[in-house]
C-alpha cells in the first residue's frame, strides 16, 4: 500500500499505472471508472484540459450522473494529463458506498446477458454474490466480479436439450403436422417440467443447509436479481424478504409481459405463433389456442412443482405468479424499436441492446482475412450456443453457396468440416459477434434469431438472413422481417438453391440495409443508454429498498374484478330490473285504461 493513502487509492493507482503504460505504448483509449462530486470539476486548473485535441487518446471521467465527459490529449499533454491524474487520486475516497447484491441466475444465453449487468454493477463498486449449480455450463465457480455460492446438482438439462433440438430440427425438415406439433408439444413441455424440477431441487437443497441460509441472513443483502425463467430466485428473496429486480423477457411459462401489463388477444401474437400484431381472425382463434398452451403450462406442469416447495418451506404457501407479479422492477431485454407495440406498465423498464457497445478493433489475423475482401466485404455466420453441429448435408449446402459467393465469410462452426468449404470461408469455434457486426466491411448476417444477436445487428445496422432453429428464434427474425431489415429461410424449405437466392436478396437489394439502418439510428436515439437505465433502476431499488410504489394494485384483484364483470352484471341486473319495472307498470297502466275504456262504453 502506497503510504499515506488507503486502500481503495491505492488500488486506483495500480489500475492507472497498468492503464498509462499500455497507452503510452499504444496511444490508446484512457479509461478511468471514479465516482466524483460534480463538484470537484470546479476546481481543476483550466491548463490541465487546454491541450485537447481530436486524436485517439481519450479521458472518461463517470460522475455521480453517470454523464460522459470526453477529453482528447495529444501526446504532448500528457504531463497535463498526469498532473490531472495526481489530483484525482490524492482526493478522499468518494462518500458513497456499494450495494450488497444476490444473483440468482439462468445457465446459457441468459447468463451471457446477466454477466453484462455483473460487470456494470461490480465496475461501480458494488459486491456480488451468485448463486451456480455445481453442473453449470458457462458460470464460472472463480471470478474476479463475484463470490459464487456452488450448490451440488445430480444432473444438468443438456441431454434433454440436445434431444429437443435433434428433434425439432427434423421435425422442421420434414414438415410438422398436426399430429407431430402436438408430440412436439408434449416433449417441450416435458424438457420445461424437467427444468423446474432440477431448478427447485437445488433449491430445497439449499432451503435445507441450516448454516447457508444463516449465512445469507447475516450477509444483509439490499437487492436480488434474478431471471423469473426460472423461479428459484424469486423464492429466495420471498424467504430473505429481500427486494426484486428481474432481468427478464421469459417467466416460468411465457412472455413476462402477460403476468403483469394488459394483453389483449386480439393484436399481441403469442411468442411461437409466429404472427404478427396484425392477425385475421383465423390467426386470432390460433394465437387464442397458443394461449391456452401457456395456461396450460403454468397451472398443470410448472405451478403444481413451485406450490410443492412453497408448502413445505413457507407457512402458509405461496403462488410463484404472484411472486413474479411483485417483482419491484422488470428489466425487459427488449424495446419498441425491436418488438410490436404493446401497454405496458410503469415498473417495466425497457433495456434491449443494453449489452451492445462500439465495435472495437480485431485481433490481427482477423483483420487481415476481412481486409482481404476487398470491395465485396464479408458475411458472417453464427447460429448461437446451443446447436453443436447441423445435419452434414445441410452444412454442405451452405459451405457450396460460400464458396461461390465473391464475398469471404466467417462462419462459426462445430462439427465436421464440410467437404464443399471453399477458399474464402474460415471456419472458427468462436468469434468476437459484435465487433465482426459493427466492422465497415460486413455486408451481413447469417443468423438463428437468438435474442443477443438480433438486438446486436440492430444496433450495428447490419441486415439478417435468419435461419431460425426454435424456441423464440422464428418471431424475433419475424419482427426483423416485418420492418424490412431481414429475410426469414426456414428450414422446411432450405436448400441450397434456396439458400443462395435468399442470401443474394439481403446482399444486393439496397432496402434490407437502409431499413436495419433505420432502426440502428431508431435505437441510438435515446435520452439514456439502456444500460445506462438498467444501473439506475437497479441503484434505485438497492437506495430504497424496493419500489412498490410503481406495481400495480391490479395483479391482487380477482379476474372478475380486473375485467370488472361485477360491475357489469350489477349494471346489466339494475338495467334488467329498470326494464321489467317499466314494463310492468306499462302494463298495468295499459290494463287500468282498458278498463276504464270498457266502463265507459257500458255507459
Amino acid at each position: 500500500m502506497h503510504p499515506g493513502l488507503n486502500r481503495q487509492q491505492t488500488n486506483r493507482i495500480h489500475v492507472l499505472d497498468s492503464l498509462l503504460n499500455y497507452t503510452f505504448l499504444k496511444q490508446d483509449v484512457y479509461t478511468i471508472r471514479w465516482t466524483l462530486n460534480p463538484e470537484t470539476f470546479k476546481v481543476l486548473p483550466a491548463y490541465m484540459l487546454q491541450f485537447a485535441v481530436p486524436c485517439r487518446a481519450s479521458l472518461v471521467l463517470h460522475g455521480l450522473y453517470n454523464t460522459d465527459t470526453m477529453y482528447s490529449l495529444s501526446p504532448w499533454g500528457h504531463l497535463s494529463f498526469l498532473s490531472l491524474v495526481s489530483f484525482l487520486l490524492l482526493l478522499p475516497a468518494p462518500s458513497c458506498h456499494g450495494g450488497k447484491v444476490l444473483v440468482f441466475p439462468v445457465d446459457g444465453s441468459h447468463w451471457i446477458n446477466m454477466k453484462v449487468l455483473i460487470e456494470e454493477l461490480h465496475a461501480r463498486g458494488h459486491t456480488i454474490t451468485v448463486v451456480r449449480p455445481s453442473t453449470s455450463w458457462y458460470i464460472t465457480e472463480k471470478s474476479p466480479l463475484y463470490t459464487s455460492i456452488t450448490i451440488k446438482e445430480k444432473d444438468n438439462l443438456y441431454s434433454y436439450i440436445e434431444t429437443f433440438l435433434q428433434n425439432q430440427l427434423k421435425a422442421q425438415r420434414e414438415g410438422i403436422s398436426l399430429l407431430k406439433f402436438f408430440q412436439l408439444t408434449k416433449e417441450f413441455l416435458s424438457m420445461i417440467e424437467e427444468a423446474h424440477i432440477l431448478g427447485c431441487e437445488m433449491l430445497a437443497r439449499m432451503f435445507d443447509d441450516k448454516k447457508l441460509m444463516k449465512s445469507l441472513q447475516d450477509a444483509q443483502y439490499d437487492m436480488m436479481l434474478t431471471d423469473p425463467n426460472l423461479a428459484g430466485g424469486l423464492l429466495m428473496a420471498h424467504y430473505l424478504k429481500l427486494p426484486v429486480v428481474l432481468n427478464a423477457r421469459w417467466i416460468t411459462s411465457g412472455e413476462g409481459h402477460f403476468a403483469i401489463a394488459p394483453s389483449p388477444l386480439s393484436y399481441i401474437p403469442i411468442t411461437g405463433s409466429g404472427f404478427t400484431d396484425k392477425m385475421t381472425f383465423v390467426q386470432r382463434v390460433q394465437n387464442m389456442l397458443h394461449y391456452s398452451i401457456i395456461v396450460y403450462q403454468q397451472r398443470f406442469v410448472v405451478g403444481p412443482i413451485y406450490d410443492a416447495i412453497c408448502a413445505k418451506y413457507f407457512e402458509g404457501g405461496c403462488d410463484i405468479i404472484s411472486l413474479i407479479q411483485e417483482a419491484d422492477i422488470w428489466l425487459m431485454r427488449s424495446d419498441f424499436v425491436f418488438d410490436f407495440p404493446r401497454p405496458t406498465m410503469p415498473n417495466v423498464v425497457y433495456m434491449g441492446g443494453f449489452q451492445c457497445k462500439p465495435a472495437q478493433p480485431l485481433p490481427p489475423d482477423l483483420e487481415e482475412f476481412v481486409q482481404s475482401a476487398g470491395e465485396h466485404g464479408v458475411i458472417i455466420m453464427s447460429l448461437g450456443t446451443l446447436v453443436n453441429a447441423l445435419p452434414v448435408d445441410i452444412t454442405d449446402q451452405i459451405a457450396s453457396v460460400f464458396a461461390k459467393l465473391p464475398q469471404k465469410v466467417i462462419w462459426r462452426h462445430r462439427g465436421k468440416r464440410p467437404s464443399t468449404l471453399g477458399n474464402n470461408t474460415l471456419l472458427v469455434d468462436w468469434m468476437p459477434q459484435k465487433d465482426l457486426l459493427g466492422h465497415p466491411q460486413t455486408r451481413a448476417f447469417v443468423a438463428h434469431g437468438g435474442t443477443n444477436g438480433v438486438q446486436e445487428a440492430i444496433y450495428h445496422g447490419t441486415p439478417v438472413l435468419g435461419i431460425p432453429l426454435f424456441f423464440d428464434q422464428y418471431d424475433n427474425l419475424l419482427r426483423l422481417q416485418e420492418r424490412g431489415a431481414a429475410k426469414i429461410l426456414e428450414l422446411a424449405m432450405f436448400n441450397g438453391p434456396s439458400f443462395q437466392q435468399a442470401l443474394n436478396q439481403v446482399l444486393t437489394h439496397a432496402p434490407y440495409r437502409e431499413n436495419m439502418q433505420r432502426l440502428s439510428r431508431l435505437h441510438m436515439d435515446q435520452p439514456i443508454k439502456p444500460m445506462d437505465k438498467a444501473l439506475f433502476w437497479l441503484e434505485f431499488v438497492m437506495r430504497h429498498k424496493g419500489a412498490s410504489h410503481l406495481r400495480t394494485s391490479a395483479n391482487r384483484m380477482p379476474w372478475y374484478s380486473y375485467h370488472s364483470v361485477d360491475v357489469l352484471l350489477l349494471l346489466l341486473a339494475a338495467g334488467g330490473g329498470v326494464l321489467l319495472f317499466t314494463g310492468l307498470l306499462i302494463r298495468i297502466l295499459w290494463r287500468t285504461c282498458r278498463k276504464n275504456r270498457n266502463k265507459t262504453k257500458q255507459h
